[in-house]
């Protein structure tokens, strides 16, 4: 029987938002999707990764989200319509970007 990795909380570090998604998304769903990120609802990404981000939060990987920027349009974990949030190993930054900008 497979067993899932729990969640475990992290801090987010210092945020930092690039220069795309600050034209591209409103800052009331920067700040929807950064509530999500940090309550470990991954957004798009596939189940392994949903698991591999868990494991991260409890080893100290680097954690990577995938959110829609608009929730009526499809989206999937990149493309147009996909707003990216990583944080860092260390904790110490959390970087909202856009998937073309990594």
């Amino acid at each position: 029987m497979e067993t899932q990795t729990a969640f475990k909380p992290f801090q987010l570090g210092r945020l930092l938002i690039t220069v795309g998604a600050r034209e591209k998304v409103t800052s009331l769903r920067v700040w929807e999707c950064l509530d999500l990120h940090q309550r470990g609802e991954w957004g798009n990404v596939c189940e392994g990764d949903a698991e591999e981000n868990n494991l991260a939060t409890q080893q100290g990987f680097r954690i990577l989200s995938a959110y829609a920027i608009d929730s009526n349009k499809p989206a999937k974990g990149y493309g147009e319509n996909c707003l990216w949030i990583i944080t860092e190993a260390d904790r110490q930054v959390t970087t909202i970007l856009m998937p073309d900008e990594y």
